[in-house]
């Protein structure tokens, strides 16, 4: 017999739920919500989030109703996810290369018609093969040209690059150029706000220019489309931007928490969090029974989500815990803790449920529906 586990049935109270667990406080989850869409109507751009972040049908569909226009996905997988839960729109942020998933996105784009399926080129070779697979599915898939604009990732050069790259698009039936994918990923962590809005404004003349040079070639570009939690506002104000691509807002984790505030742009509350349970205590040192295999440690170990306790070590299934002042709560055996992640995204990744709670009482448990998709 196999047992399904999940951590918690609704009406439990959050004492109650079982760890290590991913918990989504949901008064600020639609508060972060609420905030993102409110300033984006008010500067007149779309919103399209990452629903990397997060990979839940659940989240997405409240961002869909809350008047999302799409989402983004950064792998085949993801989207197929998405699709088939009832998204009708959904671009992959993303180069696509080799015919087996090329041909999985061209099936998609068929099976699930008339939802939309965009996908990034910056390379005519790849645009070409696209083409042929698409012709032979039957299916059509919107273009957008990936255009470096300092991330030193992926993406097209320079104006004329782009230029050569979407007049071959146009000659193709089964693509649909709609225009440039402009992301400044390494902006969104530029811990000062001078730093950050900088790099975000040369972004943003980067994609001016091609989006000019494509214009003056009558090209399409009906979208330039970019930005993220960082410095989605000032994509928004830039008046080259039609539409940014937030993620980690409606969760945030504890490095976007570094970054200094800008006072004029809408601030967001951690909505997410991981539970986990103090199973040892010697003195002033707890060890919690979630680890390295609860949350992710790229942007450094989730940290306490109350004061007068440290992070001392992470280790498989353990973080221990050692007191700093006398000021934070006494910590007893068997007590609850909730942690903040260093990075929602990668962290969300390695659970099955979150586990929606509204004023400490559990409303639902969502599927990370697609987690592991990461072909």
């Amino acid at each position: 017999m196999t047992l399904h586990w999940m951590p918690a049935q609704p009406g439990d109270a959050l004492s109650d739920v079982d760890t290590p667990a991913l918990i989504l406080d949901l008064d600020r989850f639609e508060t972060n919500l609420a905030r993102m869409m409110d300033a984006a109507r008010d500067a007149g751009v779309r919103v399209r989030p990452h629903a990397k972040s997060h990979k839940s049908l659940q989240i997405a569909h409240r961002q869909i109703d809350a008047g999302a226009v799409g989402l983004c996905c950064q792998k085949v997988g993801e989207a197929e996810v998405f699709l088939a839960g009832g998204i009708k729109d959904v671009l992959i942020t993303n180069e696509i290369v080799g015919e087996r998933k090329m041909r999985r996105l061209a099936q998609l784009a068929g099976m699930f018609a008339p939802a939309r399926v965009g996908v990034c080129i910056d390379d005519a070779s790849i645009l070409r093969q696209l083409a042929v697979i698409c012709d032979e599915e039957g299916a059509y898939v919107d273009v957008y040209i990936e255009v470096d604009v300092g991330q030193n990732r992926a993406g097209v050069q320079d104006a004329a690059a782009a230029v050569e790259l979407a007049r071959e698009t146009i000659t193709y039936p089964s693509l649909t150029l709609m225009g440039l994918q402009a992301y400044a990923g390494g902006a969104q962590h530029r811990r000062g706000v001078p730093e950050r809005k900088a790099a975000a404004m040369l972004a943003a003349q980067r994609a001016r220019e091609v989006r000019n040079a494509l214009r003056a070639e009558g090209l399409p570009c009906e979208i330039v489309t970019g930005g993220g939690t960082g410095t989605f506002m000032y994509e928004a104000w830039s008046d080259v931007y039609t539409e940014i691509q937030p993620g980690s807002f409606a969760l945030m984790d504890y490095d976007y928490a570094r970054n200094e505030s800008d006072p004029d742009v809408p601030q967001f509350e951690h909505a997410l969090f991981v539970l986990a349970t103090v199973m040892s205590l010697r003195g002033d040192r707890a060890t919690l029974d979630a680890g390295l295999k609860a949350f992710s440690t790229d942007s450094g170990p989730a940290q306490p989500a109350f004061e007068g306790w440290r992070v001392h070590g992470v280790s498989d299934e353990h973080t221990v815990l050692t007191r700093v002042d006398d000021e934070g709560p006494s910590i007893y055996l068997g007590a609850k803790a909730l942690l903040i992640p260093g990075h929602c995204d990668p962290t969300v990744n390695l659970h099955d449920w979150i586990v929606a709670v509204r004023k400490n009482r559990v409303e639902d448990v969502w599927c990370v529906d697609a987690r592991g998709a990461v072909f």
